[in-house]
């Protein structure tokens, strides 16, 4: 029996699924270390409103709040996840190995700190070269020195790291964790969750692409998520207007959120019959959102994942990215699940919305095969993959 603690900040719809299939594991005894309670009611500064999550959080595994005494909790900055009894309760349920989530708070420094040649510690988290802008290229020195100083600090104290795919392993690689001590553990949604009940969540979207009087063979283009600058909403709603012009209005998009954008999204949509809002659903109502889009759009200029191609690959819809996002290599195959085009050419983007959003048909097909490829990325191929990653740590570690 594997005695394992995860130590994360809060409780998120992505992770406490996944630790529920952990919990199930045979030969696992898991104990989740929480350092904050999270945002759950309260305001989103960029959604605009308070969030409050309708899945079951804290069901299914064992978990633990400890006392963060954090003048501003949150992990929003260094200084908001300040535990000082973390490290003295992890000891008390002595774990045989640790998995920490994430690096930039004074906890879980500490807690690195503190058990460093002590226990095997592996470390999750999905940064990439792209997001770090290439801190080895001497051309863009974007990595403060002493931002890359404590990088090595941080995985010169792991024994091991769980790359979420492509970009992120070779960033850890970068970080010269060597091959030995790269246990490759997908980034995950709740697949069968998403992919239940496919043919009536089709007709319940069908019908409310009608009630705004989308015309069922448009092709619908859809973005989900906060209208924020990084992810880029105006970018595909001016591509969406530009290839209109050119085609007498064959494409639709809707777009599902809010942010501090949403003013400036309308005002450019004003009057346009070919662009469509609708608010924040909550996670119940996504697998039908997703079904109302035939091609879910990310056009990112910095997305370590993008875990909404997950959730819309599951489904059975394909994804466009830019190249900017971290999951492109991973899911993308051009022209069977997907688009990715070149982050910088946007002024390409309607021309290639029409070449490729020829009929709905032809995204069906390319759906199939999302679907196809996502089954790589379920909850069982993670336990399974963190399994074996925690025998081996485990075997290397005891090993005279």
């Amino acid at each position: 029996m594997i005695r394992l603690a995860i130590i994360t900040s809060h409780p998120i719809q992505y992770n406490a699924p996944f630790f529920q299939c952990l919990a199930q594991q045979p030969g696992l005894q898991l104990r989740v270390f929480y350092s904050w309670v999270g945002t759950a009611g309260q305001n989103d500064p960029e959604f605009g409103h308070p969030i409050q999550w309708d899945l079951p959080l804290l069901e299914g595994y064992d978990f633990r709040f400890v006392e963060n005494r954090a003048q501003d909790p949150g992990t929003h900055h260094f200084n908001g996840l300040n535990n000082p009894t973390m490290v003295a309760e992890i000891q008390a349920w002595q774990p045989h190995v640790l998995l920490v989530y994430g690096w930039p708070f004074r906890t879980h420094l500490r807690v690195l700190r503190a058990f460093h040649g002590r226990v095997p510690i592996l470390f999750r988290g999905d940064s990439n070269l792209l997001a770090s802008g290439g801190f080895f290229n001497s051309q863009r020195r974007i990595f403060p020195w002493l931002r890359r100083l404590v990088l090595r600090w941080v995985y010169g104290h792991v024994d091991g790291a769980l790359p979420v795919g492509q970009l992120n392993d070779d960033y850890f690689r970068a970080f010269n964790i060597p091959d030995q001590r790269r246990f490759r553990v997908p980034h995950m949604v709740d697949n069968a969750r998403f992919a239940a009940d496919h043919g009536a969540r089709c007709a319940e979207a069908l019908t409310q692409r009608r009630r705004l009087g989308i015309d069922d063979e448009k092709v619908v283009l859809l973005f989900a998520g906060k209208f924020v600058p990084h992810k880029q909403p105006m970018q595909i709603l001016q591509a969406v207007q530009q290839a209109n012009r050119l085609s007498e209005d064959r494409l639709v998009l809707l777009l599902v959120g809010s942010g501090p954008l949403q003013a400036d999204l309308q005002q450019q949509a004003l009057g346009d019959k070919a662009i469509f809002f609708m608010e924040t659903a909550n996670q119940q109502a996504m697998p039908m959102i997703y079904r109302m889009g035939d091609l879910l759009v990310l056009p990112s200029r910095n997305e370590t994942w993008g875990l909404a191609v997950n959730e819309a690959m599951a489904c059975q819809r394909p994804a466009l990215v830019s190249s900017q996002v971290g999951c492109g290599p991973d899911l993308i195959v051009p022209g069977e699940t997907g688009w990715s085009y070149p982050f910088g050419q946007e002024q390409q983007l309607p021309a290639l919305l029409l070449e490729w959003c020829q009929s709905r048909a032809h995204l069906a097909a390319m759906g199939a095969r999302a679907y196809a490829r996502i089954q790589d990325y379920s909850f069982t191929q993670g336990a399974r993959a963190l399994m074996s990653a925690l025998q081996q740590m485990t075997a290397a570690f005891n090993r005279p």
